[in-house]
């Protein structure tokens, strides 16, 4: 793995990192991570990987949820993943550690579920290929991806969090059909499940990827 590959922090900043799950708290991700595990329809036995998990927020939920689930959170920001690994101190089957999207440490077909809540668009358009395509590899024939990101129509209403990241480039390749058109390039069986306008988020969809079984 590549130390000084660029990343965007958590919280954005370093700085901010201490009020990410405040903040995050206060804008609803827990009903968005709730509906995400929900989808995913995790069982007894599974292993699951989550990328981009941040300081461990979704991760920890689904190890709550499903105890007999085995859990691993990647993300490339190491503050972030000591904040996780802080918060989940004494549950069992749950690790955290460093790795890109676009370049997982994991063998091929090594889990049944992949779960990623808000992070694609922080992703440019060849680092997203690239992050499908691993994802494909490390799924096992018919484990599924299960994605939740902004997306919406490029001139259609948009939350505050949305307009902003318009305007800043960030979103470029999410709206309309541009998560699912990304997925299905890379070898899955890709459709929506659920779209839900947020007021400050703006509209957010839920994706289901499928590795096809002779993939």
């Amino acid at each position: 793995m590549t130390e000084h590959r660029p990343y965007v922090p958590a919280a954005g900043r370093d700085a901010l990192l201490p009020y990410y799950d405040v903040f995050t708290r206060l804008l609803g991700a827990a009903r968005v991570h709730g509906a995400l595990i929900d989808q995913a329809e995790l069982a007894a036995g599974q292993r699951v990987l989550e990328i981009g998990c941040g300081t461990g927020n979704l991760t920890i939920r689904a190890k709550r949820t499903h105890p007999s689930v085995e859990l691993v959170g990647s993300d490339p920001d190491p503050l972030a993943l000591a904040r996780a690994e802080r918060k989940a101190r004494g549950l069992d089957g749950i690790r955290f550690e460093r790795g890109y999207g676009q370049d997982l440490p994991y063998a091929d077909d090594s889990f049944d579920r992949v779960l990623s809540a808000l992070m694609f668009h922080h992703l440019d358009r060849d680092t997203k290929i690239a992050t499908a395509t691993e994802v494909l590899r490390v799924l096992r024939p018919g484990g599924r991806l299960h994605l939740v990101d902004f997306a919406g129509h490029a001139h259609g209403a948009h939350g505050f969090l949305t307009r902003r990241m318009v305007k800043s480039g960030n979103l470029a390749g999410n709206h309309d059909d541009g998560i699912a058109k990304v997925l299905s390039a890379a070898g899955f069986d890709c459709d929506k499940t659920l779209t839900r306008q947020h007021p400050v988020l703006g509209a957010i969809t839920y994706y289901r990827a499928v590795r096809p079984v002779g993939c």
